[in-house]
């Protein structure tokens, strides 16, 4: 199953247990995997319970998506991560994407342990490598897993729902576990900054974007993320309006039939995995999804399916800074189509 749909189309039942955020605490970095040397214990308050870091981790492994270039942003790299491409396409075939690999040699670390996600947690690998603290912030791991996690190390969960944490809260949930809540806050703030440089000159406000699931070989039904997704957020981020049918922030997606077409009336700007030329033809040469606005326009934006910016727009603290410039560009373009 490609990256897409394992992250929003088959992710875990919403929980909506809050997060208390930790006490902040500051810290360096310092030995040869940058590990966190700050106050300590910290407690992290998650959606499925509570964590005690009791010491400084030596030794951090990441599962779910993103995790891990929150621990490299803030100067650590993690000894495993879960496999980020799945059935895309990754770096050199590891299983990792540029900017986390970019963020490795930058540290000048050793690349990480990879586990494979094809048979669900790999607990025997992710023990191998002997964590002090597993980051699970952005990741769809149950109850059970989560039992079985916290026998090998202190895990951290996600702060509400699984599959469903904004990038934000994803920086600030790990580097609470770290023990760099204050450097959290400054890499959000940071991100936030060059988000606005990027869209400065652009004529997002007021445009209603919405990011969908679609395959130009069967347009009978296509998926819409809804605002609790990762991808449809940072549109809003961006500047764009949501448009209703993207539904509340604990919506994964919804389907939506060729028949309803007419629900999407209002959408200026259509994002989708797929190729560009591709899907564009496809919609416009169906008479029923050719009826909306955007479609007539041209006002389509396909992000590629199995290349790093397909996987880059599940927005993380590394690919935010990697994608910026090149996904405001696409955007850029599909508004000066927009009427």
């Amino acid at each position: 199953m490609s990256l897409p749909r394992l992250l929003g189309l088959s992710a875990a039942a919403v929980m909506t247990i809050g997060l208390a955020a930790c006490s902040p605490s500051t810290a360096e970095t310092s030995d040869s995997t940058g590990a966190a040397s700050g106050d300590f214990p910290v407690t992290v308050e998650h959606a499925l319970g509570e964590t005690v870091i009791e010491k400084q981790p030596e030794r951090v492994t990441t599962i779910g998506w993103g995790n891990q270039d929150v621990a490299l942003a803030l100067g650590i790299a993690p000894v495993g991560v879960d496999d980020q491409t799945w059935s895309m396409d990754g770096s050199d075939g590891l299983g990792v994407y540029d900017w986390t690999l970019d963020a490795y040699k930058d540290l000048g670390a050793d690349e990480p342990v990879v586990f494979s996600t094809a048979d669900g947690t790999d607990f025997e690998a992710i023990a191998d490598t002997q964590p002090d603290v597993i980051l699970a912030g952005y990741s769809g791991v149950t109850e059970e897993e989560y039992s079985t996690l916290s026998e090998i190390a202190p895990t951290v969960a996600y702060p509400d729902a699984a599959w469903l944490t904004p990038w934000r809260d994803v920086i600030l949930t790990d580097s609470a576990a770290l023990g760099l809540a204050d450097k959290g806050q400054a890499l959000v703030d940071d991100l936030d900054q060059q988000i606005a440089d990027a869209t400065a000159d652009s004529a997002f406000e007021g445009k209603k974007a919405a990011f969908f699931y679609m395959s130009a070989a069967d347009l009978s039904t296509i998926s819409i993320y809804g605002q609790g997704d990762s991808r449809t957020a940072f549109l809003s981020d961006l500047g764009f309006d949501l448009p209703e049918l993207a539904g509340d922030v604990d919506t994964f997606y919804q389907d939506v039939s060729a028949e309803n077409a007419d629900q999407l009336a209002d959408i200026d700007v259509i994002v989708s995995y797929g190729d560009s030329d591709e899907l564009l033809k496809a919609l416009q040469a169906d008479p029923l999804w050719n009826t909306l606005t955007a479609v007539q326009n041209g006002a389509v934006v396909s992000v590629g399916s199995g290349d790093a910016l397909s996987g880059a727009v599940t927005p993380t603290a590394l690919s935010i800074p990697w994608m910026l410039t090149d996904y405001v560009a696409l955007l850029d373009g599909a508004v000066a189509l927009a009427k």
